[in-house]
């Protein structure tokens, strides 16, 4: 047999209905308890999904490079939580000294120069001694909102 509810629009079993004598005070609750643990999933699975800066990471190709002139480096960006490469990354600011061997002040001449492979960013740099040297990077990657920051250690030789 089947029972309804009065003003309510809930059809159940009527010993069901009987036994669980559902009031509009408690209706109501339940409905604020079903729609505040759907937002908290929602955002908590939005915040799964977003990337964040500390997502990302600069590896060095060769951390050996020549000293001298118009010597090549190579950083790749990759995506931490795939490990794959990040392809279309703008690389906005740059610097490279010798900060690793105490001596911040020396700095190095670079230029970005074509890379063919995806997500691997190449720079010609201008070493004017052996040592190590660090390349300090700014980057914005498609999608992501902030900065993605990295280091890498070069040892000229």
């Amino acid at each position: 047999m089947i029972g309804r509810f009065p003003n309510y629009g809930v059809v159940l079993p009527l010993k069901s209905a009987q036994a669980l004598r559902i009031t509009k005070g408690q209706t109501m609750t339940f409905n604020r308890l079903a729609v505040a643990t759907l937002g908290f999933a929602i955002s908590a699975g939005a915040h799964l999904a977003a990337a964040g800066a500390k997502d990302y990471e600069f590896q060095a190709v060769s951390a050996k490079v020549k000293n001298g002139a118009a010597s090549d480096i190579a950083v790749r960006l990759v995506d931490k939580r795939t490990g794959k490469p990040v392809e279309g990354a703008v690389i906005f600011r740059t610097r490279l000294d010798m900060s690793p061997d105490t001596m911040d002040e020396m700095t190095a001449k670079h230029a970005a120069a074509p890379s063919s492979e995806p997500g691997v960013y190449r720079f010609k740099a201008d070493f004017t001694m052996a040592g190590r040297w660090a390349l300090k990077l700014q980057a914005k990657v498609p999608g992501e909102t902030e900065t993605v920051e990295g280091t890498i250690v070069f040892n000229a030789k």
